[in-house]
C-alpha cells in the first residue's frame, strides 16, 4: 500500500487488516514520492486511489500541492492536480517513472471556485467499466467531478 501526505511511504500486508511500513535499514518508514522543486507537487504529494498493477509496472495516481513560492509557474499557488508515477511490480519501491506535468489540474470554473479557490484536481476514485476507466475527483472541495479514458 502506497500511504501518507507531505511524503509517500509504503506498507504491506499480511491480510489487509494490519500493515506494516516498509523500512529502511535504519529503522525509519522509507520514502517513495517527495516533494519536487518547480512541480506541480512542489509543496508535498499525497496519495490518490489505489494503484493499479499494469504490464509496465504498479501505476500510482497522486495529489500534489503546488508550493507558491518553488512550484510550477504555469499552475496557481497552492493548487492541487494529480499525477501519476510508475513503480517496478517486483520492487514497489523502485520508482520508475514520474511524470513531469500533472495529468489532471484546475482549469474549469467549477474546479477554481468553491471552499478551496486555489484550485483543486484531487484524484479519489478510479473504476474500470466496460472497457473505459473513471477517475473521480474533488473539485475546489465543494464539487466531484469525473473524467474517462480507455
Amino acid at each position: 500500500m502506497y500511504w501518507g501526505e507531505i511524503i509517500v511511504r509504503l506498507a504491506t500486508s499480511p491480510d489487509l487488516i494490519h500493515w506494516t511500513a516498509v523500512e529502511d535499514a535504519a529503522g525509519n518508514p522509507i520514502e517513495v514520492l517527495t516533494k519536487r522543486p518547480g512541480h506541480f507537487d512542489s509543496g508535498f504529494p499525497e496519495v490518490g486511489p489505489p494503484p493499479v498493477l499494469t504490464d509496465a509496472g504498479i501505476v500510482v495516481l497522486y495529489n500534489g500541492k503546488n508550493d507558491p513560492d518553488h512550484g510550477d509557474p504555469a499552475l496557481g499557488a497552492n493548487a492541487y492536480a494529480a499525477g501519476e508515477a510508475i513503480f517496478d511490480a517486483h520492487d514497489p519501491a523502485h520508482l520508475i517513472a514520474r511524470a513531469e506535468a500533472p495529468a489532471l489540474k484546475p482549469e474549469r470554473p467549477y474546479e477554481k471556485t468553491g471552499q478551496y479557490v486555489a484550485g483543486t484536481t484531487f484524484a479519489e476514485g478510479l473504476v474500470r467499466f466496460r472497457n473505459r476507466w473513471f477517475l473521480y475527483y474533488g473539485c475546489a472541495d465543494s464539487a466531484v467531478g469525473v473524467v474517462t479514458a480507455p
